[in-house]
């Protein structure tokens, strides 16, 4: 009774209790700004399509499928989060691909572009592994202090650490000695 009480106070009020999705966003947001994780991120909202058009060139942004209006703004809403949060970063890799490099850029004002965290759609198996050993090296010998952000593509991610995310979500992740990756949960895109 006192619950159906307080949950009728609280649509007059125009308010919604947390749900456990938003509950599990603010464990993770505080465990980020503890430091220590890896972020992999998918890249903001794109133009429509699945993939690059047929003769895309990775240098030439023109030539591939870009962020949108809204996938700007929602690379600027990332960074803010981060920034209103207090989240440390100590660095952002990115995919070359133009639309991982723009949400980087847009989200966290810097960026390092880097081939182990490029695109596998296209990949074959030895591509694939190749990135994958390449990034493992890399996340077992990381040390410095923040959260790693890697901005990548979907198909990455889901190889990483079996989650496939919308356009501009996150998974929180805890680097592994031998460079794995284990999911601590999935952060939705700040509203």
């Amino acid at each position: 009774m006192l619950r159906r009480s307080f949950m009728g106070i609280l649509a007059l009020l125009g308010a919604r209790p947390a749900s456990a999705a938003d509950t599990d966003s603010a464990a993770l947001w505080r465990r980020l700004r503890e430091g220590g994780y890896v972020v992999l991120m998918r890249h903001a909202a794109t133009v429509p399509g699945v993939g690059d058009p047929e003769n895309f060139k990775l240098g030439a942004c023109a030539t591939q499928r870009n962020l949108s209006d809204r996938g700007r703004e929602d690379a600027r809403r990332v960074g803010a989060a981060f920034r209103e949060r207090e989240v440390p970063v100590s660095e952002v890799l990115s995919s070359r691909w133009c639309r991982c490099v723009d949400t980087a850029q847009l989200a966290f004002g810097r960026v390092r572009p880097e081939a182990m965290v490029d695109s596998m759609f296209n990949d074959d198996d030895a591509a694939r592994q190749n990135k994958v050993r390449a990034l493992r090296a890399y996340l077992s010998a990381h040390k410095a202090p923040g959260n790693l952000v890697l901005v990548t593509h979907d198909i990455n991610i889901r190889v990483l650490v079996g989650e496939s995310l919308a356009q501009g979500e996150m998974v929180v992740a805890l680097a592994q000695p031998d460079g794995t990756l284990k999911s601590a949960g999935v952060l939705p895109l700040p509203k």
